[in-house]
């Protein structure tokens, strides 16, 4: 077998544990002679690899009970117009949004065209045009009638990460509005309280599993606040009243997220994973930080766990680096198209090894290319 460390932002790398199940259980699934994605989706096996994806989830996170967990299809950029969708037919039209990156700003964008009024009540954009910080909670200029705060606390593109304290989150709460989340790139990667937001909401396919399902925490009282013309399939009302199967769900992404939130457990759980996770993100940075070939820019308070771009003070050896990198069994480490340079996404799923591994030939790279410096 000849795996590569797999640094792509998504859809990304999955436990080789969870791969090694699902080709043991692909053709027969225990015993039924089929394959999970060709079963019926109402019938009593598939009901319990759902129930206990949901269940292990829920363990995971130690959501309330007085939030619904939803496994849904679309992704997060869906939710962005499930989401207003679902919340814009009570008494409040307006949608705050506070932009870290480029997936608050699509947010912001699709709601602006649900809600009478969608402010941007905070950006961190700079003058040079990057996202490199979240915006300081005493900045948020907080509209009066906001039914809710549009966040991303995990900006995959930029890597900057924030979650609101405690405290911060109780001032939203307070005002009658709450928070909706976009969380697609580090659920899962250390301890949450949940009940500091009213929607938590992402894609699968990048610490979870792979494309096609969606999931969404949402608080009770909020299932029923949707617009009249939100489409039944999309109607978390449906959806939380049907177990997730209020249309066909995307089955073989559920079943394979239930073996990657299994795999957590077996893990130690989200703690045990936060420990890890904190362990290969400073040795990473603190290369990068001790190198005079690579740099990142962003502020180190709100440096993500999960998504490190850098990049190379020379440019010019952007080709060869990544050619060799490639070489080295390190794979997709080309930044994105809107910011350039490298990015590393350093998910649950990477071991520690595979961050030595990197830092290991990074070094090696400058050693070789370090005359400039």
């Amino acid at each position: 077998m000849n795996r590569v460390y797999n640094f792509a932002a998504g859809p990304a790398t999955l436990p080789l544990p969870v791969l090694q199940t699902m080709q043991a259980e692909l053709l027969d699934f225990k015993g039924t002679g089929t394959s999970v994605m060709e079963m019926s989706h109402r019938g009593a096996v598939y009901t319990e690899v759902i129930t206990r994806a949901r269940e292990s989830f829920k363990r995971l996170l130690n959501v309330p009970d007085n939030y619904k967990i939803l496994f849904m299809q679309g992704g997060a950029i869906g939710q962005n117009a499930i989401i207003p969708l679902n919340l814009m037919g009570g008494a409040r039209k307006t949608i705050d949004s506070v932009i870290s990156g480029a997936w608050a700003v699509k947010t912001q964008a699709e709601a602006a065209r649900y809600a009478d009024a969608a402010p941007i009540i905070a950006n961190s954009c700079d003058a040079a045009g990057r996202f490199v910080s979240f915006p300081e909670f005493t900045t948020w200029n907080r509209s009066a009638d906001a039914a809710y705060i549009n966040i991303c606390t995990n900006e995959t593109i930029h890597g900057v990460e924030w979650y609101p304290s405690d405290a911060e989150a109780a001032v939203v709460n307070a005002s009658g509005a709450f928070l909706v989340a976009d969380m697609s790139s580090h659920i899962l990667s250390r301890p949450l309280n949940v009940a500091n937001y009213g929607v938590i909401y992402g894609g699968a396919q990048k610490n979870i599993g792979p494309a096609g399902v969606t999931f969404v925490i949402v608080r009770d009282d909020l299932l029923d606040m949707q617009h009249p013309l939100c489409p039944a399939a999309f109607n978390w009302r449906n959806v939380a009243d049907n177990d997730s199967m209020f249309n066909t769900p995307p089955t073989l992404s559920i079943y394979i997220a239930g073996l990657v939130f299994e795999w957590l457990e077996s893990m130690g759980g989200v703690a045990a994973m936060a420990a890890l996770n904190d362990a290969k993100a400073k040795l990473l940075y603190d290369f990068i930080d001790n190198s005079k070939l690579y740099r990142n820019d962003v502020q180190s308070k709100y440096r993500s766990c999960m998504n490190v771009p850098f990049f190379l003070n020379d440019e010019s050896l952007n080709a060869a680096f990544l050619e060799q990198s490639a070489a080295a069994g390190l794979a997709a480490l080309k930044g994105h198209k809107m910011v350039g340079g490298m990015r590393a996404s350093i998910y649950n799923a990477m071991p520690i090894e595979g961050v030595r591994a990197l830092v290991g030939f990074m070094g090696e790279f400058e050693r070789q290319n370090g005359q400039a410096f």
